[in-house]
Parts: C-alpha cells; structure tokens; sequence
C-alpha cells in the first residue's frame, strides 16, 4: 500500500500495515519512493501522511478514543 507524504508528495511504500491501522502505533515503517531506486526502510509518523488522493487517514487507525463518545452515549453517561 502507498501513503503520500503530506510535505512533500512523495510516495510512501507501507511495509507494515498493522501498524498502519492499529491507533496505537503513531509512526509506520515504509520506504520513499521516487527516483529509480526506492529508499531503505525507516519510521513515518501517521499524522505527517495522507492517501495518494489527498484524504486523510481514517481516524480509527490515528485516534485510540475515537468511538469514546458514541460509548458515553451509549451508556448514558454525561462527561
């Protein structure tokens, strides 16, 4: 799977993807990819990448808490 990085556009070949989707992990191990050769291995912060089309990451794979309202509701709780 590629992710565009946000700075620059370059594309970001994601090596592990249960990193990618799991909202604890806030960086992923992939490789840059431009030029003719792709780069080596390293860590990109989650928040610092996007998909190639310019959308951002769904929230479920960057926030922990994103479902803690809906839980609150749920259960009828008041903050």
């Amino acid at each position: 799977m590629f992710l565009k990085r946000k700075q620059d556009g370059h594309l970001v070949e994601v090596l592990s993807l249960n990193d990618l989707v799991n909202p604890l992990h806030k960086e992923i191990i992939g490789r840059l990819h431009y030029g003719e050769e792709p780069g080596d291995p390293e860590k990109f912060t989650k928040a610092d990448l996007c998909f190639p089309s310019g959308e951002e990451l769904p929230r479920c794979w960057t926030d922990v808490h994103y479902r803690d309202e809906e839980l609150l509701k749920r259960l009828k709780i008041t903050p």
